[in-house]
């Protein structure tokens, strides 16, 4: 998804500015949320949430560009870009996340290529791949019994 260079380039599909929409919403393609929408779930290949964009739902995409608000979760299969307007209540899970100045972002962010394992099973099994430990190094510590 480009940058943010024109509407015609972002999107094929869009909720205008003072519209609201509610339930699930698929969509094969990109979408623009100028609007609202609230629901279950959000489903689009590209997702833009402009400056006046608000969303209250899970987000599911291959790239995410907010400058609006959120509360929900965002899943983004290549790519999420927060920029300096956008407010996000929610958890991230991303391979590449760039965060501009001026975001305000509460929620844990996941930041790995492989969405379907757990970062900290990925960074636990890294740490102890060498085995090695205090006790391999200098033994067992002496324990005091008084």
């Amino acid at each position: 998804m480009a940058l943010v260079k024109n509407q015609i380039e972002v999107t094929n599909s869009s909720i205008g500015e003072n519209s609201f929409f509610s339930g699930k919403f698929f969509i094969n393609g990109s979408l623009k949320i100028d609007g609202k929408f609230e629901g279950k779930s959000l489903q689009a290949e590209h997702l833009y949430i402009g400056v006046t964009g608000r969303v209250k739902t899970n987000i599911t995409a291959s790239s995410v560009i907010v400058e609006g608000t959120v509360v929900g979760n965002v899943t983004a299969k290549n790519r999420v870009m927060l920029l300096p307007t956008s407010k996000i209540l929610g958890d991230i899970r991303t391979p590449e996340l760039i965060i501009q100045n001026g975001v305000i972002l509460e929620g844990r962010c996941m930041i790995s290529n492989d969405l379907q394992e757990s970062a900290k099973d990925i960074i636990e099994a890294e740490y102890s791949k060498d085995g090695v430990t205090s006790e391999k190094l200098f033994g067992k510590p002496a324990t005091n019994k008084d």
